[in-house]
């Protein structure tokens, strides 16, 4: 008995789209632990975040938050982004361009005391980054140091 080769070719394509829908959940399962929100401090403030749950702190550095520890390596600073803020805990050496009043990018996980423990920072190069949230006020310093200068 021979196969038609019209029910040979439905029968690949159906082998196809079986191996092509067990790729994509393959992938999705493998990357599920890897998949990281952005938040804001009010988001976080505002409870959208859960304790355990890996996402990402934008935020800028609060003037005289950064809290450098005896042991050298641990850190710990406050993001703000206008009325909220949020204490933050990194272990590791900080990058080049991470400073006060300058944006950051934090990686890691809220802890159920509300510190956000951070395993990667990322600091902004450019020092005029501001979140969304305080656009307003980026523009209005803006202009008050070009009329200054």
């Amino acid at each position: 008995m021979r196969v038609r080769s019209k029910h040979q070719r439905l029968v690949l394509v159906l082998l196809a789209m079986m191996a092509l829908i067990g790729a994509v959940l393959l992938a999705m399962w493998g990357l599920q632990d890897r998949a990281a929100y952005f938040m804001t401090p009010q988001d976080i403030a505002a409870g959208r975040a859960q304790p355990g749950q890996p996402l990402r702190l934008g935020g800028m550095v609060q003037q005289g938050s950064v809290d450098k520890q005896a042991d050298g390596v641990t850190v710990a600073f406050t993001v703000y982004d206008g009325p909220a803020t949020v204490p933050v805990r990194f272990r590791g050496i900080l990058p080049d361009l991470f400073k006060e009043n300058s944006g950051v990018v934090a990686e890691g996980r809220l802890g159920p005391d509300g510190v956000f423990v951070a395993d990667n920072i990322l600091a902004k190069h450019d020092e005029r980054y501001m979140p969304p949230q305080m656009g307003n006020v980026s523009a209005e310093r803006a202009t008050e140091q070009t009329l200054a200068q």
